[in-house]
């Protein structure tokens, strides 16, 4: 155990902080400080040596240069039990520190209220806030943890003070080696951040990526593997009610959000294993969810559900019929939340605005595999009739429906669509007839008569098979990219057929 007799204390936030110089008051501790941090303690009755007394130095630089200073940082480096560092300590005149007490300046919350990206302007007000003579002190006491206490982070000052309070005033090894990895945690997460801001211009140079939250899921893919997830979910949702987060539902989430993202008009959407099972937009909320579990309602069992219009009581008390994991709403009607939230174990989620990275990555390999997310959504002026037949403004909504959906499925899919309603997909499988067989055979176990259905694929035809089996289904209208040397094949059968197609020349697989 080791006695804390002073204190180093330099800080931005100073939330909570007035507890923690209380209780080190309480111990005698000597206090050395700069600048706010300085006035705030001796606003609290104590007395502070200030660093520019130990150094002989004013601050200078406007405020660059403070604590960096051989007197500042022997104090922290110097080995206790090291007769020359203790000498050298005495000869120079410079005080043990035994606890350091600095966050650093508020980089990533300064980039974040940024409108723009680097430009000189911004560039100005950002570069003040890269933290130096507080990244060095961090690093410098958590280099030392041996005989220094760091201390890197608000949340830290009352913990800190309730375990002096427990220990008078002393700490051990454990300890101070715990507070030492999360300082060296903040400083790369910090360091990380800086890289990527000015990575912008060039962000797949290298592969820097940085979360200081860590959660516990109940579990990885399957039970019997660990599952954590880094990253702050709060900011994407509030959880109102349901049991912890499993790997699995994060995932289906995931690809919930980002198709729902696709949708604007009043739209409901069921997920099982990250592929949409049903998909509606109608004119409520209402319509939309009944259109959506028509799709296949087997499937939606233990599904996830998201919606992006308000969740009424009415609409509640439909879904409240069937067993699902995960609800995703923009927000909930008293009486609707009330109603769901009596089977605990339901996971409820409010969906905040939030602005999705850009980029993408998975571990591959001995690497990481990184790509643009794909937030292409292909417009009706951007679209190519190939066929003789013009859609209908009708059939021409379905396709673009009927594109979005199969954008977010996994690859090979085929997407069956009427009325603004999915009624069937086939997804997943390593040949397209084999994607359409599947979905014509969903259709028809659920009912749906396909006479004047749209059909879309996530990639070309490579022969005419897929759209002679459509039109034999009763689809009078397909979209796809186009790219296809045998293109015209499949052009040719729809004119002699009276179908319609068009080209969107952009493919969206999905592995």
């Amino acid at each position: 155990m080791k006695k804390i007799k002073s204190a180093l204390i330099s800080v931005y936030y100073k939330d909570g902080l007035d507890i923690l110089i209380h209780t080190l008051a309480k111990q005698n501790v000597t206090f050395y400080s700069t600048g706010g941090t300085q006035a705030f303690i001796e606003k609290l009755g104590y007395k502070v040596v200030p660093v520019e007394e130990l150094t002989s130095y004013p601050s200078i630089l406007g405020g660059r240069v403070k604590t960096l200073h051989p007197k500042v940082f022997g104090g922290i480096l110097a080995r206790r039990e090291n007769e020359e560092d203790v000498q050298q300590l005495k000869q120079f005149e410079i005080p043990e520190l035994d606890v350091v007490v600095v966050d650093l300046y508020p980089f990533e919350e300064t980039v974040k209220n940024q409108s723009s990206l680097f430009d000189e302007e911004i560039t100005s007000e950002i570069i003040e806030k890269i933290d130096i003579g507080g990244i060095s002190l961090i690093r410098a006491a958590a280099k030392n943890f041996n005989d220094t206490v760091i201390v890197s982070q608000k949340s830290q000052y009352t913990v800190l003070a309730d375990y002096l309070e427990q220990h008078n005033g002393e700490t051990n090894l454990s300890f101070r080696r715990e507070y030492a990895k999360q300082a060296f945690a903040v400083s790369s997460h910090y360091d990380t951040l800086i890289h990527r801001y000015f990575s912008m211009a060039t962000p797949y140079e290298t592969f820097k990526e940085s979360y200081l939250n860590a959660d516990v899921l109940r579990y990885g893919e399957n039970p019997h593997q660990q599952g954590f997830y880094f990253g702050d979910i709060t900011e994407v949702f509030d959880i109102l009610n349901g049991k912890q987060l499993s790997y699995n539902n994060l995932v289906d989430i995931d690809a919930a959000i980002h198709l729902m993202n696709e949708f604007s008009e009043p739209t409901f959407a069921v997920l099982k294993h990250t592929n949409a099972c049903g998909v509606a937009t109608k004119s409520t909320v209402l319509e939309a969810w009944k259109a959506a579990l028509a799709a296949d309602a087997i499937s939606a069992f233990g599904g996830v559900l998201i919606t992006n219009v308000t969740i009424d009581e009415a609409t509640a008390a439909e879904i409240d019929k069937l067993f699902f994991e995960v609800l995703i709403a923009p927000n909930f009607d008293k009486n609707a939340l009330q109603l769901l939230m009596k089977k605990k174990n339901r996971i409820l989620l409010k969906q905040k605005l939030f602005s999705f990275p850009n980029k993408q990555f998975k571990s591959l390999l001995n690497g990481v595999i990184v790509q643009e997310f794909d937030k292409k959504i292909e417009q009706q002026n951007e679209l190519k009739c190939v066929t003789k037949r013009i859609p209908t403004a009708t059939q021409m909504d379905d396709l673009l429906f009927a594109n979005k959906i199969a954008k977010h499925l996994k690859s090979n899919t085929i997407v069956l669509v009427k009325d603004k309603q999915l009624l069937a997909m086939g997804c997943g499988q390593t040949s397209r007839v084999d994607a359409l067989k599947q979905a014509i055979h969903k259709a028809i176990i659920f009912g749906f008569d396909l006479k004047g259905s749209v059909m879309a694929s996530d990639a070309f035809f490579p022969f005419p098979d897929c759209v002679e089996i459509a039109d034999n289904a009763g689809v009078s209208a397909v979209i796809h990219p186009g790219g296809s040397i045998k293109d015209q094949d499949s052009i040719d059968y729809c004119d002699a057929h009276n179908m319609a197609m068009v080209l969107t020349g952009t493919r969206h697989f999905k592995h």
